[in-house]
């Protein structure tokens, strides 16, 4: 199978480009690597394009090793014929090959197989011939009763389902129902009998009935889920099944004859009994396939705008961790979000408890030099804020709501444990919350991003396809932003390109032995680091205050002696053409063109001197709530807030506008015109404002619109 040219032409991209991208790739490049400094090979292909020709390639493989697998069972059989081969070597699909295969893959026992073993294949064969025959004299030959055939009805039906389960095998009537499936298909649920009260959730589908083909991938998922849980039944199917039966029976059905009679009795076997399952089950999985992607590209894309959400930076940090009862645990982070302090006090316990609450927070802030505070937006989360906004501190604060999503997860993970040994779970889950203001990629990334909890259906999708997408977003995200060698943790090292895991902890392990890194060279010292995994790694790395400035910015080292020339060029040094716009612009770009570095690495080289190692993220901006307002009770309809969405689905997008419970904003509210992606309007942890439709206190629902 040409790859490069299958691939090409599927994805509209160059035959070119896609072959010299296989060949990187089979290489050991990594996407991120790829889409940044080898640009001149790929015609400038993005990271997403270069996923795509990645992905088409696997499925390219497993389908010629899946027909490999079919030609040598089948050869072993003794029934590869040089048509049947044919046939095969140039099937496109799984489908095709599946089809093709299917007459010949071991069945388990039939009704087919047992009147076949019986000897009934002669009398399907003269009956398929439809000739002006008597069917009940020709059965009559087949009657043996030491075989279990005792009548001639018992024949006839024997003979009928081995025609049946031939029609029923043959890859252009399989088409035809596919086809009509695809055109006329629909997909219905009904509630499962006495589930109604306990199916309540599904009520919106306990009668429902639309086009399978266009029915949207949430709904997809949730009539799936509600089937799992035993509380829907959900079927796939034309709605009048003639139709299939009709075409089945133009095929195969020739003339009136009493031996055609069978033959049509078997097309509506073959159809109702074998064919009707079989392609609704086909169905099912196309349906699940496409509402798995669209489900996990949402949840990717919602993943890439929490990890690039704007860093607080490097600023000493009190961070808190609220609640009632049990009281708000304080911790005190550096510069670096090291943890300095930590302790716990209740302010909702008693009036008296509040004043040392906030005169602890005050002293707290002034002994650790305190810039910002960050509040998890848990349970108390709106309270603590308010109880901080009391405080008078000697120096101007800001103060910030943070998402505990995911950082119970962080605290009782193998992570935290070795990070804070001799720390509890809440004086973890604190520094956590610290540490995603100061920057949220560098916190996130020790969490399993199925727990950050921003996409929808996460646990019914394909959690293998899921994990693939959501660690291409995570490497993609780290590699954009770019990492601190010298105080990067492992967990943030291993998502560099070509690192992973061990690589990672072997970095670590060498700056703890040998002080911070100096030059990115020395990465070659580093066990298990050899020349294919440092030429992957280190323009991502960067090493502020190094010895070359270079190490700080995205340059790829293979690139410094071109910047060298550079700067003899333009009369110049290397730092000078970093902080001299005038010694850049003395630059003669074309003359530096050569056949593996043409003008658009030249211009990203330049950009990166502009300004090394620039952070891609967006700038920090502080949100502050309504403070009139608290918890649902708080709201009527016809309110108008602030709020900051928390999550994006298919069906609209969830707002936060602190109370405790997301509000959804629906798809048809997003907009004064039609949109078809909520992505169109919003995007993750972007600050709008919100009208209140409705509020149902009894299921804990707020309906927001954005239509003001």
């Amino acid at each position: 199978m040409d790859y490069a040219s299958i691939i090409a032409s599927q994805l509209k991209i160059g035959q070119r480009q896609v072959e010299k991208t296989i060949e990187l790739l089979d290489a050991g490049a990594t996407i991120p690597f790829v889409a940044r400094y080898r640009k001149e090979a790929t015609g400038g292909l993005n990271e997403v394009q270069i996923a795509a020709i990645r992905d088409l390639l696997a499925k390219l493989k497993e389908i010629d090793h899946r027909r490999e697998y079919i030609l040598q069972t089948i050869e072993k059989q003794g029934k590869l014929t040089a048509a049947l081969q044919a046939q095969l070597l140039t099937a496109e699909s799984l489908t095709e090959l599946e089809d093709l295969y299917l007459p010949y893959r071991p069945k388990r026992r039939t009704r087919a197989t047992i009147a076949a073993e019986r000897g009934l294949i002669p009398l399907a064969e003269r009956l398929f011939l439809q000739k002006d025959e008597d069917p009940e004299a020709l059965a009559a030959d087949y009657i043996d009763s030491e075989k279990g055939v005792h009548n001639v009805e018992e024949a006839l039906a024997g003979a009928r389902d081995i025609l049946a389960e031939r029609i029923a095998e043959q890859a252009d009537a399989r088409n035809k129902i596919r086809a009509i499936f695809r055109r006329k298909g629909r997909i219905s649920s009904c509630v499962a009998k006495g589930k109604e009260k306990e199916a309540s959730k599904y009520r919106s589908w306990f009668n429902w009935k639309e086009p399978a083909m266009k029915a949207p991938s949430h709904r997809i998922l949730a009539l799936f889920r509600g089937e799992v849980e035993g509380l829907l039944k959900v079927s796939i199917a034309p709605d009048e099944s003639q139709e299939c039966i009709d075409a089945l029976t133009h095929q195969f059905v020739r003339g009136h004859h009493a031996t055609s009679q069978q033959v049509a009795l078997s097309v509506k076997d073959a159809y109702t009994r074998l064919m009707e399952p079989s392609v609704e089950n086909e169905f099912r999985a196309l349906l699940k396939e496409r509402a798995d992607k669209e489900a996990i590209g949402i949840f990717s894309e919602n993943l890439r705008q929490l990890l690039l959400a704007p860093p607080l930076g490097r600023k000493r940090v009190l961070a808190i961790d609220p609640g009632f009862r049990t009281g708000c645990k304080v911790v005190c982070l550096d510069e670096q979000g090291k943890l300095l302090h930590n302790e716990t006090i209740y302010p909702f316990t008693s009036v008296r408890e509040e004043r040392a609450a906030i005169a602890k927070l005050e002293a707290l802030t002034e002994a650790f030099h305190t810039e910002a505070i960050a509040v998890g937006n848990g349970t108390a989360g709106r309270e603590t804020e308010e109880l901080v906004g009391r405080c008078h501190f000697r120096n101007p604060l800001i103060a910030v709501m943070v998402s505990e999503s995911g950082a119970s997860v962080y605290s009782a993970s193998d992570v935290a444990r070795a990070e804070f040994p001799d720390y509890d779970i809440t004086v973890r889950g604190a520094v956590s919350i610290g540490r995603r203001l100061m920057d949220p990629l560098s916190e996130l990334v020790k969490i399993d991003p199925k727990s950050i909890g921003v996409g929808q259906y996460q646990h019914d999708v394909d959690q293998a396809k899921l994990q693939s997408g959501l660690n291409d977003v995570v490497e993609s995200c780290v590699n954009s932003v770019g990492v601190e060698l010298n105080t990067a943790s492992k967990e943030l090292l291993s998502y560099v390109s070509g690192i992973g895991p061990v690589v990672a902890a072997n970095i670590v392990s060498y700056r703890n032995a040998h002080g911070p890194f100096t030059n990115r060279q020395q990465l070659l010292q580093v066990d298990r680091l050899g020349p294919k995994a440092f030429e992957q790694c280190a323009g991502f790395l960067r090493i502020r205050d190094g010895e070359n400035p270079l190490d700080a910015s995205a340059v790829h080292p293979e690139r410094y002696a071109l910047v060298e020339q550079m700067a003899q060029q333009a009369g110049c040094t290397t730092r000078d053409l970093i902080s001299s716009a005038e010694c850049r612009a003395r630059v003669d770009l074309p003359r530096f063109v050569s056949d593996d570095c043409g003008m658009p690495t030249l211009h990203d080289i330049m950009q990166e001197l502009e300004k090394p190692g620039r952070d891609p993220r967006s700038s920090f901006e502080v949100f502050e709530f309504d403070k009139s307002v608290s918890s649902i009770e708080d709201l009527h309809e016809g309110m108008v807030l602030p709020g900051i969405v928390t999550n994006i689905t298919a069906f609209g997008a969830f707002v936060d506008v602190g109370v405790h419970q997301d509000g959804l904003v629906h798809i048809s509210q997003l907009s004064t015109k039609r949109i078809s992606d909520p992505a169109q309007v919003v995007r993750l942890h972007q600050h709008v404002q919100v009208k209140v439709l409705e509020v149902d206190l009894e299921r804990r629902r707020i309906s927001l619109t954005m239509r003001l």
